[in-house]
């Protein structure tokens, strides 16, 4: 196998087969040349492990690792820089007692290997110590990988995660006061949480997380993967793949998760690689008690404050969403004194995974669900309006009644339009929703190739013997806008019971061209 250069080392075990690499350098020497102390959130297994290292073997002055690559000739290679790497992702600590434990030993670790021994024993002055110490040499580089992972890792356990965050806000504060002895300093992690709670007093730490020119400095670029895997993609499709996988933004150039791409050039096969390496059980928790309107997820409006950090005292679920990579940003907008983001999935990969996951969460009777999935497909290809009705209606009878315990999801319209929602995201449909038109909202639309099928829901009382929900449809014309589609268009109006729990009123009609609906019974 042909030696592998830096950009790909990491991803070694995944796909050994594979020898192509991605060039990094030019965009780091950049980050590195316009300032000290950078901060920098990506969602795990993005390439943020493969960045600390490829800067930390720049400062290392390790030549031989970037032949070819853009920085070669451009980086003095004869300066070396002492280094403290830590990587919270190699520890679990489930007290703080471990914590304070694994970073001691990290620091002693690292001062042995520079002959060096310390004198303190508080994890924060033994921290001091050895930037001082390692700056008799040179100015010291710190590198700091997964930095929040202790406090994520405990998330469940607020008690325990406060004591953490208090815990890396004294090791983080050391910074603050070692200027003079440091080159170079970069954080990563999932989140980022607030300046105030974790990075108190680093006023010098610049996050680079939404900077337009360094939006790429992790993932793969649609270049990247025409030229530099274009010969391991031959007879792929293209358009298919960046459908899968591409479609991270942080207000520059859309980027592809590498993982994805890795392994999908192992196996060309397109599966939901990423997604299924994650636990998602925290924040499915999070959006049942919050009684979280799924739907939403197609475009979320978020100012800087609500995606900009969270904490473990005030965990915004849309905050939450973008820094793990569920959403990501679509759009900026200025508005007046205040900037606004629209966020939204990245990729097919992630919608439709999350959606699948939501619903085993509602039911964990897995064979229910993909029976529900296939006929509810079956239903809207063939169009077939019983069978979807019905395959709703089985599937709310089958819901545990424990989910309806202490809360009001039952008289809650979200609740009954989300897992609508959810099934048909699952399947990978492309999805209207909230839609505005000249006379109002529309709930839900599907868009297939040849139809759109209009939903409105309503939960009512008790069955009244008309279909409000297709009324409205019907009097607000929301089918106009897609009258020049050149597809056929469906209304369907819906209406749930808060006593039965469940589906009371399913009707349907279609549009005729002349834009009077005909009904079927």
């Amino acid at each position: 196998m042909k030696k592998l250069p830096i950009g790909i080392q990491t991803f070694e075990k995944i796909i050994k087969e594979n020898y192509c690499y991605v060039d990094k350098t030019e965009i780091i020497y950049k980050l590195i040349n316009n300032g000290t102390y950078f901060f920098l959130s990506r969602p795990r297994r993005f390439g943020k492990s493969l960045l600390i290292d490829t800067i930390k073997s720049l400062f290392e002055g390790r030549e031989e690792l970037f032949k070819g690559l853009w920085i070669e000739d451009k980086w003095d290679f004869s300066q070396k820089y002492p280094l403290i790497k830590i990587d919270f992702g190699n520890q679990k600590a489930t007290s703080s007692n471990e914590l304070l434990s694994f970073i001691l030993n990290q620091l002693r670790f690292i001062a042995s290997n520079n002959n060096l021994s310390l004198e303190m024993t508080t994890y924060y002055e033994a921290f001091e110590e050895l930037i001082r110490k390692l700056a008799t040499k040179n100015r010291v580089v710190v590198l700091i990988d997964e930095y929040d992972k202790p406090i994520l890792d405990n998330i469940e356990n607020p008690e325990l995660a406060r004591e953490m965050r208090e815990i890396l806000k004294g090791f983080y504060t050391i910074l603050k006061g070692a200027d003079a002895y440091i080159k170079f300093v970069m954080l990563t992690g999932v989140s980022k949480f607030s300046k105030v709670s974790i990075f108190s007093g680093l006023n010098n730490l610049w996050d680079i997380t939404i900077e337009a020119d360094f939006s790429a400095i992790c993932g793969y670029t649609q270049n990247d993967l025409n030229t530099i895997f274009r010969e391991h993609l031959v007879d792929v499709d293209l358009e298919k793949v960046k459908l899968w996988y591409n479609g991270y933004s942080w207000l520059g150039e859309k980027v592809y998760n590498p993982f994805d791409i890795l392994l999908f050039l192992k196996s060309k096969e397109f599966r939901n690689y990423w997604f299924e390496t994650g636990s998602t059980t925290f924040l499915l928790k999070l959006l049942k008690e919050r009684r979280y309107y799924i739907p939403e997820f197609e475009e979320i409006r978020a100012g800087e404050e609500l995606i900009g950090s969270f904490d473990v005292d005030l965990i915004e679920t849309a905050a939450l969403l973008f820094q793990t990579g569920y959403l990501t940003i679509k759009g900026k907008k200025q508005l007046g004194a205040r900037i606004e983001y629209e966020l939204t999935y990245p990729n097919l990969e992630v919608k439709s995974s999350l959606n699948n996951y939501l619903l085993f969460y509602l039911n964990k009777d897995a064979q229910t669900k993909e029976n529900t999935q296939s006929k509810v497909y079956n239903a809207i290809e063939a169009l077939d309006f019983e069978l979807l009705r019905d395959t709703f209606f089985r599937l709310f009878a089958a819901i545990p009644y424990e989910w309806y315990i202490k809360n009001e999801l039952d008289k809650y319209e979200g609740y009954y339009a989300s897992i609508f929602y959810a099934i048909f995201a699952s399947l990978g449909y492309s999805l209207e929703v909230e839609e505005s038109t000249n006379r109002g909202r529309i709930d839900m639309a599907i868009k297939t190739d040849t139809t759109v099928i209009i939903f409105e829901f309503k939960v009512v009382e008790e069955e009244s013997g008309q279909n409000t929900a297709l009324e409205q449809i019907r009097n607000k014309k929301y089918y106009e806008k897609y009258l020049n589609s050149g597809k056929e268009i469906y209304l369907v109006g819906i209406e749930f019971s808060k006593a039965e729990r469940n589906i009371v009123r399913f009707d349907w009609e279609m549009v005729t061209t002349d834009h009077f609906p005909t009904s079927y019974p």
